[in-house]
């Protein structure tokens, strides 16, 4: 990755881009990277300005410190009344919908313990590639607060059976289990996530940013729908798809063998 300026959304939130990938990180290893409010709305508004960003084609998500996200910060919600909790838990589901929402592809960078709505956060994201030392975890339970919301996501993640585990007993899984479970892609050594996670955002990075904006919108509208009808509707994506400039490109190149030349 080339060198590239770091801006700052908030305290708490760092940006830097390059080369068609961008990097979000947490930055509150103090506080064990907590989804406060300021986060939170830091996140949210980040991701309103990628999403117009035809530069950035995919988009890596880590934190700094031994914690990738505690989840949301329990001394704001204890403070908070009855309309301010509302309003934490619904930015929270909203800035879970930025990522999946997204056009460009997420990728979570999981270096350790991901709880709760941290957990939420790993299953949201599209891809998720974790260090041999992270754990996750949906605690809620522990503390007669349960993993409500971030158990949309991770039924969505895992089996419901291991889903239901995890939001019973409050229990971690590792991240072998995880890997097993579905929850994270690909588990690697500490020393070489940056460099895994990098690698694998520039692998996807290669194709069309337009038809990768494609393919992810589909694929999250395609698998709400029962079988006939998500075949439909993936099939008439398709007959657009095949009409757009990098299709034809694409298949040419293929055909011709060499290398296609993207328009974005």
């Amino acid at each position: 990755m080339k060198s590239a300026s770091i801006e700052t959304m908030a305290p708490t939130l760092l940006y830097e881009a390059a080369d068609g990938v961008a990097v979000l990180t947490l930055n509150e290893p103090k506080r064990r990277n907590v989804l406060s409010t300021t986060t939170l709305a830091a996140l949210k508004e980040r991701l309103a300005l990628i999403g117009q960003d035809m530069d950035v084609k995919v988009v890596i998500l880590r934190a700094e410190g031994p914690v990738f996200s505690s989840g949301h910060d329990l001394r704001e919600l204890q403070k908070a009344d009855a309309a301010e909790n509302a309003a934490i838990f619904s930015l929270c589901s909203e800035v879970m919908e930025a990522v999946r929402l997204l056009p460009q592809p997420v990728i979570a960078q999981v270096q350790g313990l991901a709880t709760a709505a941290g957990c939420q956060l790993v299953a949201t994201c599209d891809l998720a590639v974790s260090s041999e030392e992270a754990a996750f975890a949906t605690p809620g339970v522990k503390i007669g607060l349960f993993c409500t919301t971030p158990g949309v996501a991770l039924a969505r993640a895992v089996p419901a059976k291991k889903a239901m585990e995890m939001l019973l007993t409050g229990t971690p899984i590792s991240a072998s289990e995880a890997l097993k479970h579905g929850l994270v892609n690909k588990v690697v050594p500490a020393a070489t996530l940056a460099e895994e996670t990098m690698a694998l955002a520039k692998h996807v990075a290669a194709a069309s940013a337009h038809i990768l904006r494609i393919g992810k919108q589909a694929f999250y509208r395609q698998i709400a729908l029962d079988r006939p009808e998500a075949y439909r509707m993936a099939e008439g994506v398709m007959c657009e798809n095949i009409l757009e400039p990098d299709a034809k490109e694409g298949i040419s190149a293929f055909l011709e063998k060499r290398t296609p030349h993207w328009q974005d």
